[in-house]
């Protein structure tokens, strides 16, 4: 089992940034082997891929972030970080982090809003 806790969320304006983090706990060898990834999900709106990393460090991201939003993870801390830059208020939503490795693991979920 493992478990996945996002932090970082706030109010911010747009054009600001934010950083937000996602710490794994549990089965360490399923934690190193994971792909790694932001979600978001706004109200009324189907959740979408924001970004994934993989084990061996690569990335992939949605083309609506590309150039402003940064995934990265330290292994030593089984940490991913999702750096936001240039913030809109179309990416206000709730952001979660996902861990995938044979089943998937989300965590609760941390509120970004961006004000025009």
């Amino acid at each position: 089992q493992v478990q996945l806790v996002e932090s970082g969320g706030g109010l911010v304006q747009a054009g600001g940034s934010l950083r937000l983090s996602c710490a794994a706990s549990g089965n360490i060898f399923s934690i190193h082997r994971m792909t790694m990834g932001w979600f978001r999900q706004a109200p009324g709106k189907e959740r979408e891929l924001v970004a994934t990393i993989t084990s061996s460090g690569s990335t992939n991201y949605a083309d609506s972030v590309k150039g402003r939003f940064t995934i990265s993870r330290d292994t030593s801390k089984y940490t991913v970080y999702l750096q936001m830059n240039s913030l809109k208020p179309e990416d206000t939503a709730v952001y979660l982090c996902n861990g995938r490795v044979a089943a998937d693991y989300w965590g609760q979920g941390t509120q970004v809003t961006v004000s025009s």
